[in-house]
């Protein structure tokens, strides 16, 4: 089980790979959970169907179509702001790694002064 510090970080990253995905395609919660723990992220439904909800409610994420009952398959699909934040995630994101992972594999030993 993560703890609140650990899982408050890892939810924004969650984000960042759902709307990478539903960029790509219409994603829905089985699908989301089973892709995610593919990259040994374990969510529960209790922790991404809210975060879905929350992207929806922030304009990132509309539901495709309506479901016939409270259990049917919700899809979702991204929204332009969802683009266009996914957009900015993605060089955030670039420049992050560039400095947390590359410069951190090639600084000397000891490193930084």
């Amino acid at each position: 089980m993560l703890s609140p510090a650990d899982r408050e970080i890892r939810l924004g990253i969650w984000k960042i790979h759902i709307l990478h995905h539903a960029e790509a395609r219409e994603v829905w919660g089985t699908w989301l959970l089973e892709e995610l723990a593919e990259h040994g992220h374990a969510l529960s439904p209790g922790t991404l169907y809210p975060a879905l909800g929350r992207m929806e409610r922030n304009g990132w994420l509309r539901r495709a179509g309506s479901a016939p009952h409270a259990r049917a398959r919700q899809t979702f699909r991204i929204t332009p702001a969802g683009k266009r934040l996914l957009k900015e995630l993605r060089r955030e994101v670039t420049e992050l790694y560039e400095e947390v992972v590359l410069y951190a594999e090639n600084e000397p030993k000891g490193g930084r002064p």
